[in-house]
């Protein structure tokens, strides 16, 4: 099945709460983008993000590195399914220092599964660049 992988750096913008915590929209935010592409890979439209149920493992704070991945696991007329997660890959030493280190195992920080449609009218093959 298709794959996206997307790591960014959380910005000092998105630390909202003391301590410089990223909040969980950021991580939703980032799996909806991470869906989104593979959605225009599959059916040449970003679709329609219906559901997303997410749970929050860890903490994240501005600073520092995450990986999230999102897997389309079912597709079934134009109803795609997904398993999405997001990993800390480096992490600050101190929450309010500068010092970082990378991880040797990557932290589980949320997951997710997700259900997305494409209206039949936006859907594009890629494969066969017509409209379904």
């Amino acid at each position: 099945m298709e794959e996206s992988l997307i790591r960014l750096r959380a910005s000092s913008s998105n630390g909202h709460y003391s301590g410089h915590l990223v909040d969980g929209a950021t991580l939703i935010r980032t799996f909806g983008d991470a869906v989104a592409e593979i959605l225009i890979r599959h059916d040449g439209s970003e679709g329609r993000l219906e559901t997303l149920d997410a749970e929050f493992l860890g903490v994240v704070r501005s600073g520092e590195y995450i990986e999230v991945r999102a897997m389309l696991t079912q597709s079934y007329g134009m109803t795609r399914r997904f398993e999405c997660t997001a990993y800390k890959v480096i992490e600050l030493i101190q929450p309010n220092g500068s010092s970082t280190r990378a991880l040797p195992e990557p932290e589980l920080v949320a997951k997710a599964t997700a259900v997305a449609t494409v209206p039949r009218k936006l859907a594009i093959s890629p494969r066969l660049n017509v409209v379904q």
